[in-house]
């Protein structure tokens, strides 16, 4: 079918995830190179092992597969000094990284939402340059690579995903959680078609321009504002055409390219763009007009072709959006971030003696310090032969001349503990849902506490002051004894709550902690500082700590429990330079799951 023929409804059907995902995997193995990677969200088990073993009967016999594991050097990932041939020739010897190793392959790296930013760009800059630039201990070398990137990413919460840097130039994402092993079936890559399409990719001629035009509009129509994806569309494309034995592509490989390569990607539900416009209403005293009728030109009927096209592969990109993507997206761009880039919790410290490994620096053996033996060698190394030269006869027998410059000290990063200070509204007749509803999450945070290195404390504000009803704690126990029996009603003083949150606050940061003040209210003060029930006086002491706050630039969450938008619960979060947060039906998971995303 070309793509000026009509649309056949039925191909708007998406197939079914694992469909899909054994039609990327084919993709994939016929252009690794070209469509960059893909990202498969799964947990380890019986699924993932078969759709990886279905990548691999696609992928050529004589293609490398390396995998990276995790916590990996620079010097494995890129290459660098092979110090033992090294010493033994004399002479500087380079060995090849894991990423110039899988050349014409693929790397597989398990556990990808843990890759670190910097690792994540050496790759991206890798897929980018097709080369491997080796840039370290006085050598200087480029290698070309072109390889193929399979991520798994294994997280257990949304927040936990792959780094923006390769999710951008992967032309696949596939979500496999969720199947069991009874939706899957055994099928096998067809080894020879797959050889034969790589053969044809070359031959397989650029899209038309209507294809290319209906591919761009739909990701725009999506919310999609890269570049970079229409581009992998189009790639996969070619990589559907040469597999049906087509030298050109047709409208079905734009669908299908289109389905599996912008559905992920989608953030916004498209409109209609192209609205009936009203004919406009005439006097009655003209006559009307006579409108002349003539054939479409072949312009026209060009445009109408490319309107179709477009219809088409947007129906079908609409058609593969998992149930409540675009509801999830836009319910993260409303709960925005408007505190200080300055601020923030779960802070990474550099140290010298624990933690996990964080690389190498130049640096002194002063007091304290960890010698990286291995790289301190490596640095002399390439240096001996000249080393050895200007020493004289009598300085003894030739050994490792190791200098000062060379000393390479240890560098490790342990994460921050944080505390979590929930400063509740005690007031009124729904204080008691909130109230409960805030217990519930300590509980949920305090249940993590031991892995995730978080305390928690709750401040209720009610009457004329506010309480700390559970100092920062890290007992379960103890928090379940101390918010056993929970005051509510009374007025509003919103002022004194938030004093009382910066109080518990900088005192956990001069421990060392972390703070995160989380506040659970609708923003409506009626007393103020000094226990007065006014209104107007009480909103005007509120903005004046919520102000102080953010002089602090102590990381801080606004859940506003309004029933009905206000203006106050804003308003207060952009003085406290707060993440804002909506929650007219708060349930402690979802204070839980904004806690958690706060942290990450």
């Amino acid at each position: 079918m070309s793509a000026g023929e009509a649309p056949n409804t039925n191909r708007l059907l998406a197939p079914s995830r694992w469909s899909d995902a054994l039609t990327a995997a084919r993709f994939f193995a016929v252009d690794p190179a070209g469509l960059c990677g893909i990202a498969v969200r799964a947990a380890p088990g019986p699924v993932r092992e078969a759709w990886l073993g279905y990548l691999r009967g696609a992928l050529p016999p004589e293609a490398p597969v390396r995998r990276m594991p995790a916590g990996i050097a620079d010097d494995r990932l890129l290459g660098g000094i092979d110090l033992a041939a090294t010493l033994a020739c004399g002479r500087p010897v380079i060995q090849s990284g894991i990423l110039a190793e899988a050349d014409v392959g693929v790397v597989l790296i398990p556990m990808a939402e843990r890759l670190t930013a910097g690792v994540a760009m050496r790759i991206a800059g890798v897929i980018d340059r097709g080369d491997v630039a080796i840039e370290r201990e006085g050598i200087t070398r480029r290698v070309a690579t072109r390889i193929g990137v399979v991520a798994l990413d294994e997280g257990a919460t949304p927040e936990e995903r792959l780094p923006r840097a390769l999710a951008e130039r992967f032309a696949f994402h596939i979500d496999l959680d969720g199947l069991g092993a009874r939706e899957i079936d055994g099928e096998m890559a067809d080894a020879r078609e797959l050889r034969a399409a790589r053969a044809r990719m070359v031959d397989v001629e650029p899209a038309p321009d209507d294809v290319v035009a209906a591919i761009v509009a739909t990701a725009v129509s999506f919310g999609i504002d890269s570049v970079v994806a229409p581009l992998l569309a189009l790639r996969a494309a070619r990589a559907a055409a040469a597999i049906a034995g087509r030298t050109a592509i047709t409208t079905d490989d734009a669908v299908v390219a289109a389905r599996l390569v912008l559905a992920p990607r989608a953030v916004l539900r498209p409109c209609d763009e192209r609205s009936v416009e009203e004919p406009e209403a005439s006097d009655p005293a003209e006559p009307p007009q006579q409108t002349e009728s003539r054939e479409p030109s072949p312009e026209d009927r060009n445009q109408n072709c490319s309107t179709d096209l477009e219809d088409v592969i947007r129906a079908a990109v609409q058609s593969a959006l998992p149930a409540g993507l675009l509801q999830t997206r836009q319910d993260n761009s409303t709960n925005r971030t408007i505190s200080d880039p300055r601020s923030g919790i779960g802070k990474q410290q550099m140290s010298l003696l624990r933690g996990r490994p964080a690389g190498i620096r130049l640096g002194q053996l002063r007091p304290g310090a960890r010698l990286a033996l291995v790289e301190t060698l490596r640095a002399a190394a390439p240096w001996q032969a000249v080393r050895r030269a200007s020493q004289t006869e009598n300085s003894g027998p030739k050994r490792i001349d190791v200098r000062r410059e060379d000393f390479r000290i240890r560098k490790f990063v342990r994460e921050r503990a944080s505390t979590v200070v929930f400063c509740v509204d005690a007031s009124g007749s729904t204080a008691f849902h909130r109230l409960a509803e805030a217990k519930g999450a300590v509980e949920l945070l305090l249940g993590e506490a031991y892995v995730a290195r978080t305390y928690a404390a709750l401040i209720a504000f009610r009457g004329c002051r506010a309480d700390l009803l559970l100092p920062p704690s890290r007992s379960l126990t103890r928090a379940k004894m101390l918010l056993s029996t929970l005051p509510g009603g009374g007025g509003t003083p919103l002022a004194a709550g938030i004093d009382a949150a910066v109080l518990v606050a900088l005192a956990e940061s001069s421990k060392g902690r972390e703070p995160l003040i989380v506040f659970l209210t609708d923003g409506r003060a009626n007393i103020a500082r000094d226990g007065r029930a006014a209104r107007p006086r009480a909103m005007d002491d509120a903005c004046l700590a919520a102000a102080q706050l953010s002089r602090q630039h102590i990381a801080t969450v606004f859940v506003d429990t309004s029933a009905r938008a206000r203006e106050e619960g804003p308003a207060l979060a952009k003085l406290m330079r707060a993440r804002y947060v909506a929650l007219p039906r708060i349930q402690a998971s979802q204070v839980r799951d904004v806690v958690r995303a706060a942290v990450s």
